[in-house]
């Protein structure tokens, strides 16, 4: 079995259940992302899960083994490893980005810019929403994938962060907005309030946003992909 298509809540998830039908990891496969999980009426009706299909990678070829005596005194690098060491993990993560895109039918560019604890890859080029996706979903899978990308050809692991029209910025104070308008619904209702699930980073605005607060608290509950905030009072 060279190739399998999976299904899950999150494109993460559909990965992983594709990845335990093959029964290899990650570097060994290629990920083409068939559809985005959407919500149905409510949230109830008509749920489409993620669909992904997995491809799995040919061998690299053997190396013939040699004897004692054949081994050269001084040892060298592997040829995996040396083609391995020259390959830049940011620059495959980039290429990886660009052929997404134009399998979108986009023509994008990609800036790389390195930080002390993550590096953002910057996309830029026309109708950027559609690598966004609702909420950031696409960008965010596609940051996933990139990642896994990247670690092929990392010797430790590295950390990506993907970014559109500054969506991060802009979704962060979106976030913080709403943060500040439900603290306020809370005062004033002396209810709690319960939003709707989000993923880890953006439940983490929320939560940094709120943490000072004097009059209310945040706490998260249920199990991903579906964990939630609430907020309410002190």
């Amino acid at each position: 079995m060279s190739k399998v298509v999976a299904s899950g809540k999150t494109v993460e998830e559909a990965v992983r259940k594709g990845l335990s039908q093959l029964g290899v990891s990650q570097d060994r496969v290629t990920v083409n992302i068939v559809s985005q999980p959407s919500k149905g009426f409510l949230g109830l009706i008509g749920v489409k899960e993620a669909k992904v299909e997995l491809t799995l990678l040919p061998e690299p070829p053997s190396m013939p083994v040699k004897t004692a005596s054949t081994l050269p005194l001084d040892p060298v690098s592997p040829v995996a490893e040396e083609k391995k060491s020259e390959l830049d993990p940011y620059g495959e993560a980039v290429q990886f980005i660009r052929d997404v895109g134009k399998s979108m039918g986009l023509d994008v560019t990609v800036d790389v810019q390195h930080t002390k604890d993550v590096t953002t890859l910057h996309i830029f080029g026309p109708d950027l929403g559609l690598i966004i996706g609702r909420r950031g979903q696409t960008l965010d899978a596609l940051q996933y994938l990139a990642n896994i990308v990247a670690n092929r050809y990392a010797d430790s692991y590295i950390r990506i962060v993907l970014d559109a029209e500054n969506f991060r910025e802009r979704r962060k104070k979106t976030l913080e907005e709403l943060a500040d308008r439900l603290a306020g619904r809370v005062i004033r209702s002396h209810k709690e309030v319960v939003l709707e699930p989000m993923s880890p980073q953006e439940r983490k605005v929320i939560h940094s946003k709120l943490q000072d607060h004097p009059q209310v608290k945040t706490y998260s509950k249920g199990e991903e992909p579906n964990r939630r905030i609430v907020i309410t009072l002190k």
